[in-house]
């Protein structure tokens, strides 16, 4: 008896232990963040026998670990390992090792001078033999894309030592120590990935490989003069190097054909200081070096009064018979800006803002770099050597695909509707096809509301309709329009659209071989469309995708896919609308079987990436709780096996748990949220709570949301830990209404939270950026509900900013609020009223809550001015308000210094109001202009 009450004593003191050691848990402090780890570019090897990944502290060194599939337990662990590549014999990973950071700060701190800064070195790992070797001062490598094992490695240039001078040499008058020649060229060193070869090349300065591995050209910068840049071929196979061209200014835009059979490139001879350079296109066969002058300015077919462009990309047809390049208008007159006899202070600098434009002065001088560069395409045929200009000053884009295999394309005009892109961003545009042997266009489609593709066959161009809301086709052979989904019993179309532009569609999973059927997607399933007979539709998901608020989306394994194999696997993607579960499920091309479920699990899944040559994937599984962790498998997706474990760390913190809550808005709509609790979260207490918004969120449920330095919102692990709730509501908008919409949305899902009674209902505050930072703004004019409130890059006066430039683009705010987010729905004229409802600042004298409000002085997309006006507001209401203002920062922050700054201002801002924590100095005291940069006021005022 004694022993069983004593079994059951210890019993009782383990789970109490138990209980204690997850409440004595840490929570998460702003010290944390550096060391918190993400991973990125995974990667498998063809063959799928190798995986390698890089880890990434948020401030620190990088690492690279990289392993057997079979034998995941033993990896190879690079320190400072980046930018790694797989070679195409799948035998080797070839990677920089960057400088240690912590050297790195040290020295900066000294002011070391650039050149004497520690530089990347390279790594070479046999992953067969387990060897590792390692290159110091490397400025870039290379690997051929598709075979070979080859690697080039470009040098930094050598430090310069300080030469020992002899004194009798240097007394001696007849004697002259050599000048180091000046070069920007450096050392380029070819070799097999094994070493058996290598070759060694001086002062180069731009290279590259054939795809197939087979040559590498490289080009020799000046030395000195500028009669001694060269372009050469080295053939791999044989070793020999030969001098294609030299003496000319420059060689750019070297490339070579898919099939290696020619390499192309750009060069003139005319000063590097010339404005406007003559570049010619030359041609080389590479079985024969030899070299051919192809096209000049002078040549006939080009576009008139035209140049070849240094800005025009070079490419090739797959067939290698046809070359495309950019030709540049030469026709502007330039003489005032060449006027020699005006001095600078007497030119004239001015704007001039046309109502004729089609594109204001703002947005003509943000896009003045790219519209100086834009080249008009053309092509020479290179079995005729003819010339077809195919852009030209009417119809100035001609789209390429990635591959080129037919002799036409797409063009296309936006010009006579440009004048109207300030305030209607859905304008349409001309469309046609052009035909490469002569440049000649047939109109497809007027007006046209969408951006076309041509299927892979080239037997239809096709786009989804924004205005019809459908998927239309162009049959090229017959020059007719063929409406595919119009007369499908579903609908296309985003169905929770909820703004005042055209909704946009659910997007398509591309075309079968043969260009046989079209797979489509609506909100839940996937449909195959045939293009003669659209009516004759299939449903391949047979309808079970909105039976049960399943998404199903096709899964691509290969990137290089041209066309969809009806005979191979359809692998589907799936997420539950309702539950957020996710995982994989199988189809059938012919829609004969219902999807079957291959994994589903309370999980975020994402990098799904398939070996190219096997069976073998690796992918990324997720939850809050759970990083974002590399697993591998197969595509049964059975026994998947985690083979990464980041951010061990966290077991030690008081992170927390995430659930996702239903309720309903004050006009009835059902609608879902998020819930983040503290990991010891104890019902019986009363927890401050902040409310979080923008849009809709509760998709992304299962989501790993690291602790990091805010950009603009709240770090919810990081108030989370700190023993707040976090609640997170979705919002649906009704048209012209952005304002009421979020008070009935967001207010009764807070009530919902507060009614299980374990919120302390007089503690809780919001916060958002941007749109969100503007409905927070909206809220504290409409309740006293919320102890305090962050508003960041808010919107507070709409009549003010519907006027407005967005700097970041240089358009007009007008769309804003006509067609997009703000959901006004008309002009600032036809509906004044709702311009001024649903602005804050008009009834800023009901605001009660203090608040904190972000806004920057070079925000791109929010004018800064908006958060001066509520501050100033405020400030004359006599209410309690402090406003940052980051120094050359944009809308959200970008400088990690910033990001820690706000993150620690945040917190303090709301454990004031939330927990009766002391105020800081900055918030009692201000931060003086005197005193600025020379203290941070983070002392709490005891």
């Amino acid at each position: 008896m004694k022993f069983h009450k004593l079994g059951a004593t210890l019993l009782v003191l383990l789970l109490v232990s138990q209980i204690l050691f997850a409440q004595q848990k840490r929570p998460l402090t702003h010290a944390d963040y550096d060391g918190w780890e993400r991973m990125a570019s995974e990667k498998i090897t063809k063959n799928g026998q190798w995986v390698g990944f890089q880890i990434s502290p948020q401030d620190g060194d990088d690492r690279l670990e990289i392993f057997s599939f079979k034998n995941p337990s033993t990896r190879q662990v690079i320190p400072r390992g980046t930018s790694f590549e797989f070679s195409a014999d799948d035998l080797y990973a070839v990677g920089k090792i960057v400088p240690e950071a912590d050297s790195v700060y040290l020295l900066k701190l000294k002011k070391t001078k650039k050149e004497d800064m520690p530089t990347d070195s390279l790594f070479i790992y046999n992953m067969e033999a387990g060897s590792l070797e390692k290159f110091p001062r490397v400025k870039s490598f290379s690997l051929p894309e598709k075979a070979g094992s080859w690697v080039a490695i470009h040098f930094e240039k050598e430090k310069k030592e300080k030469a020992k001078v002899d004194k009798e040499v240097e007394n001696d008058s007849t004697t002259k120590a050599e000048k180091p020649k000046k070069t920007e060229g450096t050392l380029l060193n070819v070799r097999k990935l094994d070493g058996s070869l290598s070759y060694d090349f001086e002062r180069v300065k731009s290279y590259s490989f054939s795809k197939d591995g087979a040559f590498l050209h490289y080009v020799l910068a000046e030395e000195d003069t500028l009669d001694n840049v060269a372009l050469y071929l080295l053939n791999l196979e044989s070793g020999e190097s030969k001098l294609i061209s030299e003496g000319m200014t420059s060689y750019s835009e070297v490339t070579f054909s898919p099939k290696t059979k020619y390499l192309a490139y750009l060069a003139t001879d005319d000063s590097a200081k010339s404005k406007k350079p003559y570049h010619s296109l030359f041609l080389v066969k590479t079985a024969t070096a030899d070299l051919k002058e192809i096209v000049t300015k002078d040549s006939e077919g080009i576009l008139s009064n035209g140049r070849i462009s240094e800005n025009g990309n070079l490419k090739f047809s797959e067939s290698e018979e046809r070359l495309f390049f950019g030709v540049a208008p030469d026709y502007v007159d330039y003489s005032y800006e060449s006027d020699t006899t005006i001095l600078d202070d007497q030119r004239v600098s001015l704007d001039i803002w046309g109502w004729q434009d089609s594109e204001i002065q703002p947005m003509q001088l943000k896009n003045k770099g790219r519209e100086e560069r834009f080249s008009y395409l053309a092509a020479i045929d290179l079995t005729t050597d003819k010339i077809t200009q195919l852009a030209d000053l009417e119809v100035k884009n001609v789209s390429l695909e990635p591959k080129v295999e037919r002799d036409f394309g797409l063009a296309y005009s936006d010009a006579p509707y440009r004048i109207n892109y300030s305030w209607d961003i859905q304008i349409g545009r001309d469309l046609y096809l052009i035909d490469f042997t002569d440049g000649s266009k047939a109109l497809i489609e007027k007006d046209a509301s969408g951006f076309p593709s041509i299927s892979p066959e080239g037997k239809y161009v096709y786009w989804y309709d924004g205005r019809d809301s459908s998927w239309v086709a162009y049959d090229v052979a017959k020059k007719s329009k063929i409406n595919l989904t119009k007369e499908l019993s579903e609908v296309f179309y985003e169905e929770l659209h909820d703004s005042p532009s055209l909704p946009g569609s659910y997007g398509n999973a591309g075309w079968l071989a043969g260009d046989e059927a079209f797979l489509v997607y609506d909100r839940f399933d996937i449909w195959k469309i045939d293009p003669v007979n659209p009516s004759s539709a299939i449903n391949l998901t047979q309808g079970e995708g909105r039976k049960s608020s399943i998404v199903f989306r096709r899964q691509d394994l290969d990137r290089e896919e041209r066309s969809i194999d009806p005979k191979g696997q359809l692998l589907l993607t799936a997420f539950n609308e309702k539950t957020k579960d996710a995982g994989y499920f199988t189809g059938s091309f012919d829609g004969k079987t219902a999807p079957k479920q291959l994994i589903m699990t309370a999980n975020r899944y994402s990098g799904l990436t398939k070996a190219k040559e096997s069976s073998e994937v690796i992918l990324n599984k997720s939850t809050y709780q759970e990083n974002p962790d590399l697993y591998l498998g197969d595509l049964s997706f059975k026994n998947l096996k985690k083979v990464s474990n980041l951010n061990p760390q966290q077991a030690s913190v008081n992170w927390g748990s995430v659930e996702l809550v239903e309720y309903v808005s004050n006009d009835g709509d059902p609608l879902q949220g998020l819930l983040f609790k503290p990991e010891d979260f104890d019902e019986s207490k009363k927890y401050p709570m902040m409310v979080y918004f923008y849009e809709r969120n509760s998709d992304g449920l299962h989501n790993y949301r690291a602790p990091a330095p805010s950009a603009s919102t709240i770090n919810i692990p990081y108030f989370v830990s700190n023993d707040y709730l976090v609640f997170v509501p979705d919002i649906k908008y009704e048209l012209g209404l952005p304002g009421p919409s979020a008070y009935s949305c967001i207010i009764p899902g807070v009530q919902s939270i507060v009614a299980k009674g374990f919120v302390d209902a007089d503690n809780i505050a919001i916060q958002g950026q941007s749109w969100g930072g503007y409905q927070v703004a909206y809220l504290i004019t409409q309740t006293d509900m919320f102890k305090a409130a962050g508003a960041g890059a808010p919107v507070v006066n709409m009549t003010s900013a519907y006027g407005g430039i967005r700097w970041g683009t240089g358009m007009s705010r007008m769309f804003q609020y006509e067609q997009t987010q703000s959901r006004i729905g008309g002009t600032l004229w036809e509906k004044p009223v709702y311009y001024i409802e649903n602005s804050p600042l008009f009834f800023m004298d009901r605001v009660k809550t203090p608040v904190l409000i972000m806004h920057n002085d070079e925000d791109g997309s929010v004018p800064w001015y908006q958060g001066i006006e509520m501050f100033m507001a405020l400030k004359r209401l006599n209410q309690p308000a402090w406003l940052l203002q980051y120094n050359g920062e944009d809308h959200n922050l970008v400088q990690r210094k910033n990001r820690k700054d706000l993150s620690v201002r945040l917190s303090q801002f709301f454990d004031h109001y939330l927990k009766g924590a002391p105020a800081p100095l900055w918030m009692t005291e201000g931060l003086p202009a005197v005193q600025k940069g020379k203290t941070l006021k983070y002392e709490l005022n005891q």
